[in-house]
């Protein structure tokens, strides 16, 4: 992966009937320190996807100290240690007034486990101490000694079943008024173990456990994300999909379907 910032952004070539260029700037959150469990492939995913529509995917790598953007349609940010999270937080505070800004004003953002526990308000380690969140997401989490490890089957009324693989020892409580991505069948799954749900959504903002990675498995929440970046800049989401893209488009959905119904046939 190339490290980038808004100076040296990498743009990667679109597919379709292209006219005009329909540039779309996508942000990776932290990928040095924030990307465990195959996070990076949410990246790939959505610049593979955007240019299979016609966009032009124009990449940056954002970790700290670079410097931010002139532009953001889209945000992804990945899973990482304790110690990932520390290293990360004085910068991440220091960007948390514009990061807020632009989910209020409607900004399409993936944050998985370790930033999705970022975004929320607070979390609390296993040995007392708190790391501060930047309060998207109404939400908080406490460390425990028991993980939640495994692949896992939720249930989305926007997404139908999503399927990817936790790996967290957090327990995330939304608060009240904030929905889940989903809900689980088991007891000691999901968010906490405990209330059947799993990961939140606000606005635009979906924060979730589900590593895997979670977009190739799950392509209707990589399409909502893009779709809702190309509205946000253009009015509308409109492919130009010719026929090697949509043989393309096809070739993942099958890949899709079969890595989904071996995650869902596999034990925890």
């Amino acid at each position: 992966m190339t490290n980038a910032t808004n100076t040296a952004a990498e743009t990667v070539g679109t597919a379709g009937t292209a006219g005009e260029s329909r540039p779309i700037d996508v942000m990776s959150l932290y990928p040095k320190d924030m990307n465990i469990y195959g996070d990076s492939g949410n990246v790939l995913t959505v610049r593979r996807r955007l240019a299979l529509y016609g966009y032009e995917p124009v990449m940056h790598y954002y970790n700290q100290g670079d410097e931010w953007p002139e532009h953001v349609d889209l945000i992804l940010g990945g899973g990482g240690q304790d110690t990932g999270q520390k290293k990360i937080i004085d910068d991440f505070f220091m960007r948390a007034d514009l990061i807020r800004s632009l989910a209020a004003d409607g900004v399409p953002m993936l944050m998985i486990c370790g930033m999705y526990q970022l975004f929320g308000e607070y979390f609390e380690t296993v040995d007392g101490t708190r790391l501060d969140g930047i309060g998207v997401i109404g939400a908080y989490t406490v460390g425990q000694d028991v993980r939640m490890i495994g692949n896992l089957v939720e249930h989305s009324d926007e997404f139908g079943d999503v399927i990817g693989y936790e790996n967290h020892s957090g327990q995330t409580f939304l608060r009240e008024g904030v929905s889940p991505l989903g809900r689980v069948d088991h007891d000691g799954t999901g968010n906490n173990g405990e209330d059947h749900t799993e990961g939140a959504r606000v606005n635009n903002v979906i924060g979730t456990y589900m590593h895997g990675s979670l977009l190739p498995k799950n392509p209707k929440i990589a399409d909502f994300l893009i779709r809702t970046a190309c509205e946000r800049r253009y009015g509308s989401f409109e492919p130009w999909v010719d026929e090697a893209a949509q043989a393309e488009l096809d070739r993942l959905e099958r890949f899709a379907d079969e890595a989904r119904k071996v995650a869902a046939a596999r034990p925890r």
